[in-house]
């Protein structure tokens, strides 16, 4: 019997489409919040930095050192990205940057696969204000799923397979609700719904980031197409018509 993966994770998050970005400088700084590597320690330089919501990108000088010179309002997500590194994204605010940060990004193995880096909405286009993470939401609805295809060459079946979805937001289940992601008294939703090669491997309870689900091996197809679908929920509350659930998620990762 195929095991069922279902997701909990406490970090709800968002990634807001990034249009007319505001361009940080970089200067050699030596000081302040820093990129680095998470099994050296070592700073990394050139490390692209970005906060979509505020269209802002900067990034680190030589030795892994940035600053945000932009309002943060509210909850924002950073996204961190660099060649050869696994894509990172993280929430803060203005408590988080009280202090300088250090993130520790991973370098990505022979066998990591970057499926999808974009940030996708999906849904009806139609949510309320109380929804989570509602007001964070900045690209159009794609409709209620999305499928990407990518061939996979080089996987290491002696070790676990994983889909990493790097951040995912607007699940208005009854465990979200429970957690007090949102603050909707009157509805919930189903839980999105990932897909491997037209077979449910998980279902997704709760708003968070770097949310593994192990693949099985027998569905993956070694050097040939492979497909991904993320399917959102419906108001299960509504029963005049169909209502999605509206969400959004960025970076689908195959980690191996």
């Amino acid at each position: 019997m195929k095991k069922l993966f279902i997701i909990f994770l406490l970090f709800s998050l968002t990634f807001p489409a990034n249009a007319n970005t505001i361009q940080g400088g970089v200067s050699e700084r030596g000081s302040g919040s820093r990129i680095i590597d998470k099994a050296t320690g070592k700073g990394i330089g050139g490390a692209k930095i970005t906060l979509p919501k505020q269209q802002y990108q900067t990034k680190t000088d030589r030795y892994g050192y940035f600053e945000l010179d932009t309002a943060i309002d509210g909850t924002s997500i950073m996204s961190v990205q660099k060649e050869h590194y696994k894509p990172y994204t993280m929430t803060i605010d203005k408590k988080t940057l009280s202090s300088p940060l250090v993130v520790g990004i991973e370098k990505s193995s022979g066998f990591d696969i970057s499926i999808d880096s974009n940030m996708h909405h999906l849904g009806d286009g139609t949510f309320s204000e109380l929804s989570a993470n509602s007001g964070e939401f900045r690209s159009e609805s794609a409709g209620p799923f999305f499928t990407k295809e990518f061939i996979l060459k080089n996987i290491n079946f002696s070790k676990p397979v994983y889909l990493v979805i790097g951040s995912i937001i607007g699940i208005d289940t009854l465990t979200a609700r429970s957690m007090g992601q949102n603050k909707n008294p009157n509805s919930y939703a189903s839980p999105p719904e990932v897909y491997f090669n037209g077979n449910k491997i998980a279902e997704i309870q709760i708003n968070g980031d770097g949310q593994k689900i192990k693949i099985p091996p027998s569905l993956i197809k070694k050097n040939q197409r492979n497909e991904v679908t993320v399917k959102t929920g419906r108001n299960l509350m509504q029963t005049a018509y169909i209502d999605y659930d509206d969400i959004e998620f960025m970076n689908l990762l195959i980690e191996n």
